[in-house]
């Protein structure tokens, strides 16, 4: 509720648009903030982008590991 509540208080002071970003498994958390931001709370909110994709992330013993991305962008 905490990423809902910062959505709106960007909004309510006045910003246009709103970066919700995350990756890998957060990825799910990031689009039900978008979504509860614009169904329950601020009504004339709109999503204008959504972006998708993958980094490559270094463990510690120096293997690789892919990790999806996203940034859902909601505008007034």
């Amino acid at each position: 509720m905490s990423y809902v509540l910062a959505a709106i208080t960007q909004f309510t002071d006045g910003k246009k648009e709103v970066h919700i970003k995350a990756r890998g498994r957060a990825i799910s958390r990031a689009v039900d903030v978008a979504e509860i931001v614009r169904n329950r709370f601020v009504q004339d909110v709109k999503v204008k982008n959504i972006e998708i994709g993958t980094e490559e992330r270094e463990l510690e013993d120096g293997s690789k590991v892919n990790v999806s991305t996203i940034d859902i962008v909601l505008s007034k």
